[in-house]
């Protein structure tokens, strides 16, 4: 078998996948162990229907270019995967002489991952997933590439509205953030304080079952104080037994569209307190935002794509590149292999110690772990009429 390497990228895109594609193919060109290399176009369905791209070649201002571009250069997919697909992947793999595999995603991806190298039990084949994904709910990683930009973006946006409330504060506004089962991007609006004096009054996640009376509760009193706020939600929020605060609109698998949750409560403020509210829903805005990339998680993104390179060339299989956090002041992480199975649809969630005692808000641990993740310091938001 020839040693050919293809990337194939999995599940919803992230402002630094490329910059993990970036990486693979540039340590791939230099490792002198590699021979083409390719890109699946459209994820695994690009692989099973025999659409790949010789990306070899490929010059070094397209890849400069590519660091800085969002979403997925190359596309990606949720495709449903089941044995037949993975005996179906192998003939197209020794086709085009490819020994490394790198597969660049979330739990999703990395359960296929992981269920690919099974099958390629036996063969000079090699599997090595990058991760990735904006939710942060990986197992094993200290994070993974994709939340810091996502962070930046949430803490950077709510800042900004921040401002805009108290400029004129005749309203309650809720904002929702991306976030199926953990809150890790709902979190990081906290860090909106960075930027502004005045950051959100209330944040609720998913990690906590959500009551509609203690929510009206809190608002209520947020408005009696200051007539006015900011609260940030997950669209994954629920109450007791984990029934959604808003039934989902559509769910196909792990893929779930959630029903408007910052809409919803919006309403409930203006039903059940008689004030004015207001929802804001970023959705996409805050995956694929290259304004406010982070350059930390860009360069860590990459370094997850060339690690990926050198651990498949070096006979390593069936591991993830992880990221472990080394230095705090000042910050460094180092890229390590953890084995495929302990990651497989295994869900990371927020820990206790960074969600506060009311379920309302985060921690100054949580703001102190995340912040080095954003990637240089905030815009600094000026405000002329004092406290």
């Amino acid at each position: 078998m020839e040693n050919n390497l293809i990337i194939i990228h999995g599940g919803g895109p992230t402002a630094v996948i490329n910059a993990s594609l970036v990486g693979a193919i540039r340590e791939a060109r230099a490792c002198g162990e590699v021979g083409r290399i390719y890109v699946a176009i459209g994820g695994t369905g690009g692989l099973l229907k025999d659409h790949l791209r010789d990306v070899t070649d490929l010059p070094e201002d397209a890849l400069e270019s590519l660091t800085r571009s969002p979403a997925s250069a190359i596309g990606t997919s949720r495709d449903a995967m089941e044995a037949p697909e993975y005996e179906a992947m192998v003939p197209i793999l020794e086709k085009y002489g490819i020994r490394y595999v790198l597969m660049n995603g979330g739990n999703g991806t990395m359960d296929t991952c992981g269920k690919l190298q099974q099958r390629c039990a036996g063969t000079d084949i090699r599997v090595i997933g990058i991760p990735k994904t904006i939710d942060n709910d990986l197992a094993v990683t200290d994070h993974a590439p994709g939340y810091g930009s996502a962070a930046r973006y949430m803490a950077g946006s709510v800042a900004e509205v921040c401002c805009d409330v108290e400029s004129l504060p005749i309203h309650v506004c809720v904002i929702e953030a991306l976030g199926r089962n953990a809150g890790w991007i709902t979190a990081a609006s906290a860090l909106a304080t960075d930027s502004y004096a005045h950051g959100p009054d209330l944040i609720y996640l998913p990690e906590r079952d959500f009551s509609e009376e203690a929510f009206l509760r809190d608002v209520k009193k947020l408005i009696e104080e200051k007539h006015h706020g900011v609260v940030v939600v997950s669209e994954g929020l629920h109450g007791p037994g984990g029934k959604p605060v808003v039934d989902p609109i559509f769910t196909v698998g792990r893929a779930t569209y959630f029903g408007d949750v910052s809409a919803h409560l919006a309403q409930l403020i203006i039903k059940e307190l008689g004030y004015k509210a207001r929802s804001e829903k970023p959705g996409l805005m805050g995956r694929a935002s290259i304004a406010w990339q982070s350059g930390v998680d860009r360069d860590e993104a990459e370094a997850c794509g060339r690690a990926a390179v050198r651990a498949a060339v070096s006979g390593e299989t069936a591991k993830m590149v992880a990221l472990r956090r080394v230095s705090e002041r000042p910050y460094r992480a180092e890229t390590f292999l953890a084995d495929i199975r302990e990651v497989m649809m295994t869900e990371r969630k927020m820990p206790d110690e960074f969600i506060n005692a009311e379920g309302n808000g985060v921690t100054e641990a949580f703001k102190a772990w995340c912040r080095p993740l954003l990637g240089g310091p905030l815009p600094r938001l000026i405000d002329l009429r004092g406290e």
